[in-house]
């Protein structure tokens, strides 16, 4: 079964290789990503709706392969792809590289149109490399019958009662201990940057890379050793389980075994499916006497500097990123949330009543995290390295490492993988 699926892949990839070759129209545009065609199809129909006779093909890539993909086409000067998604914290590497058109001219336009967090974060040294199409944020979440059974009062969706993570563990031992409870909180990526980035910068830590030309580690702060012995406490003492992955934790919360689980706000759909559970939702956690921080960004786009079609690659973008009509479009297959301010306010409500009752709030939460305690990961062109560094350090935190041990291997192999980036 193994074997089948890694050759279908590879067909995947290879078929995707060769795919708007040539012979493509000149009003056929090349879209590539990750998502299911389905999550796009929207923007798509809604795209070649205002423009007679343009054709958008897209071509899924399945996300392990994505970057590999892109990297071997844009570095061979492929014209045949004209558009592609971004991960964030990947524009810096990329357009250090000269594999994104410069969309400088488009800076006032981005920053007045899109939300606070996601203008930055497609700059490089000045210049503009591509624009924001998604955003995200993080949730607590909680199991109302685990806690009623423990005696707990839940925490309210009001972002001016945000809980601290001590209290969070408190309340998820007493929901083990009285409530029934297998787990008292789980993070939903469990060893990934993104969601894991919060805990020291709530704690003064930063985030891990620092210096003018962000190629300098800086994991060996109070604040990221204070944030990650907590974290390996967190596992040492039962409180969350060792050997799931990331993105396998949310059934363990919808099977009824989850006091709290910290997740995004994909996750209102998944739960609000998952029938009888009666659950609740509340503003991101941070530590007690440190900064209220929750995780953000997600997917932009940009346009290929070896593309014949570049006018058209940019009316595309700036339909799905800069009108609210279209960047509203983005999520109308999937409940992620639109980056550009217009199509937001259109969004939240929507998302509010995704779940009915039990999603109540998430909205508000939505709104005010955007505005006052959204962090983006780090712009560098090392970040690709840092990730991996850090996803492994985490896990072997997770499974009982030291902290300070495992932060300062960590700030030795990011040195290391740096030096040939300066």
């Amino acid at each position: 079964m193994k074997k089948s699926l890694a050759l279908v892949s590879l067909l995947a990839v290879l078929a995707a290789a060769g795919c708007g070759s040539g012979d493509a129209g000149a009003n056929t545009l090349s879209f590539l990503g990750p998502e299911d065609p389905k999550t796009f199809q929207p923007v798509i129909d809604g795209f070649e709706a205002k423009h007679p006779g343009v054709e958008i093909a897209y071509t899924q890539i399945p996300f392990d392969q994505l970057n590999s993909t892109l990297q071997q086409r844009l570095a061979a000067e492929d014209e045949t792809i004209d558009v592609y998604t971004v991960d964030q914290p990947r524009v810096s590497a990329l357009a250090a590289r000269g594999f994104l058109l410069d969309l400088s001219d488009w800076k006032e336009r981005v920053k007045q149109a899109a939300l606070p967090a996601q203008y930055d974060v497609n700059e490089f040294r000045g210049k503009l490399w591509s624009v924001p199409i998604w955003t995200s944020d993080q949730f607590l979440f909680y199991n109302k019958t685990l806690l009623k059974r423990a005696g707990v009062t839940p925490p309210s969706s009001d972002p001016a009662e945000r809980w601290t993570w001590e209290r969070t563990v408190e309340a998820g031992k007493q929901a083990q201990a009285r409530g029934g409870a297998q787990w008292a909180l789980i993070p939903e990526q469990i060893e990934q940057y993104y969601q894991l980035q919060s805990l020291p910068e709530s704690l003064g830590g930063g985030s891990g890379i620092t210096g003018a030309d962000m190629l300098t580690p800086a994991l060996t702060t109070d604040g990221w050793l204070k944030a990650m012995t907590w974290y390996r406490d967190l596992f040492a003492g039962g409180l969350a389980p060792r050997g799931v992955g990331s993105f396998q934790t949310s059934p363990l919360f919808t099977e009824g075994k989850v006091a709290f689980f910290a997740g995004g706000p994909w996750d209102v759909g998944t739960f609000g499916a998952a029938g009888d559970l009666d659950w609740g939702v509340a503003p991101y956690p941070y530590f007690e006497g440190g900064k209220q921080v929750t995780p953000t960004g997600s997917w932009s786009w940009g346009i290929n500097p070896a593309s014949k079609k570049q006018r058209l690659a940019r009316e595309f973008l700036e339909y799905a990123a800069l009108d609210p009509e279209g960047n509203l479009l983005t999520t109308k297959a999937s409940p992620i949330i639109p980056a550009n301010r217009a199509a937001f306010e259109k969004y939240v409500p929507t998302l509010d009543a995704l779940a009915g009752e039990k999603s109540r709030g998430a909205g508000a939460i939505l709104t005010y995290d955007a505005d006052h305690t959204a962090v983006a990961r780090p712009r560098s062109v090392g970040y690709i390295q840092f990730e991996d560094i850090m996803t492994k350090t985490f896990a072997d935190i997770r499974n009982g490492a030291d902290p300070k041990t495992r932060l300062e291997q960590a700030a030795r192999e990011a040195t290391t993988a740096w030096a040939q980036l300066r």
